[in-house]
């Protein structure tokens, strides 16, 4: 299952600002998806109590949570909003506890304990997000994550804080985890080191019932997952059929003009060209089947399969795939000049001859 978190830790992305009608826009376009949880926002961000009032009778395939700091003034903030789940943090890492919060682990478990028990005196459904898990050591991670699970919480949230982890690595933390909690486990990856979303999937297959991601990925510094590819992993390599991947694409370029960023075309899911091809070997096999060299049906994803015939394909391969009448774009593909100079150095001495 999925929590997409693009209007928490997306909305946290330097320089991104999110009013109410894009939170609702984004909100709707992820209900659509079928995303199981959408975190809302975190305590005291903008809009969050118009948010969550109106998001109540709109959204009913997503459950709608919030973020809020390991107190009890957040906990009691998040109760007069009405929402029915609240997500809490608490720095995991000796790091975090010594220099964020002062205290000893021994303090640290206690009031967590005491916050969870609050949250649940209050009617709401508790995870226990526990910050730099990447970097807490593997006892300390257990006694947490046990700690949480007998205050009541109905899962904890491993947060890859700063992405160092691998896909091993994370496997490794699950699986342990897994084998004592009885709860709920999820996942925070970011991508620092590129592995977001790998490592979101190497823990879903390794047991954990949730992942985290954001449209886009977006987030802080170089984001987390990507929701569009956790969804697409899910419903098209994994063959799930838990959601409906048409709306991501425009989801993802709305997201994209908010935070005023360009979405390569060879993007994984989302990307204009990640259907195309003008190899001769790639249209040769496609004509025999499309499969060869899809990994999905591009209607999937409302892509478009484009075929380039030029340089790299030959003529016989629009033959080829003009016998075969496949639905794609044609495009014909310009050849390079004959002429044209191959390198900087002879560029630079056509345009300015050497003087002697």
């Amino acid at each position: 299952m999925l929590i997409d978190t693009t209007l928490r830790e997306g909305a946290q992305m330097f320089g991104v600002r999110l009013t109410f009608a894009d939170r609702r826009e984004l909100a709707l376009a992820l209900n659509a998806v079928g995303i199981e949880e959408i975190e809302a926002g975190w305590i005291g961000c903008p809009d969050l109590k118009d948010f969550c009032q109106w998001s109540g009778p709109k959204l009913g395939a997503s459950v709608i949570s919030v973020w809020s700091r390991c107190r009890e003034d957040d906990v009691a903030r998040a109760a007069a909003l009405g929402v029915k789940r609240i997500n809490i943090g608490v720095p995991a890492s000796d790091e975090h506890r010594r220099k964020r919060l002062g205290v000893s682990r021994r303090t640290l478990v206690r009031r967590m304990t005491d916050v969870v028990t609050a949250a649940r005196s209050h009617g709401m459904e508790v995870s226990v997000g526990l910050e730099d898990a990447s970097r807490t050591p593997k006892r300390l991670l257990t006694r947490l994550a046990l700690a949480a699970e007998d205050a009541g919480a109905f899962r904890v949230r491993l947060s890859d804080t700063v992405g160092v982890w691998t896909p091993a690595k994370t496997m490794r933390t699950v699986e342990a985890l897994r084998s004592v909690l009885a709860i709920d486990l999820a996942v925070h990856c970011h991508n620092d080191f590129g592995m977001g979303t790998a490592n979101a999937v190497s823990a879903l297959e390794a047991g954990a019932d949730w992942a985290d991601g954001s449209l886009l990925g977006i987030g802080e510094r170089s984001g987390l997952a990507a929701t569009e590819q956790l969804a697409a992993h899910s419903a098209l390599a994994a063959k799930t059929s838990r959601y409906n991947l048409e709306g991501l694409a425009h989801a993802c370029e709305r997201v994209a003009e908010l935070a005023r960023l360009q979405i390569p075309r060879n993007t994984p899911v989302v990307g204009s060209d990640i259907f195309s091809c003008e190899t001769g070997l790639h249209l040769h096999g496609m004509t025999r089947d499309v499969e060869l060299f899809e990994p999905y049906d591009p209607a999937r994803v409302s892509g478009t399969r484009r075929l380039g015939f030029g340089q790299k394909s030959g003529a016989a391969s629009a033959g080829d795939w003009l016998n075969h009448a496949l639905s794609a774009e044609i495009v014909f593909m310009e050849r390079a000049a004959s002429s044209r100079p191959e390198s900087a150095l002879e560029l630079t001495e056509i345009m300015e001859p050497t003087r002697n």
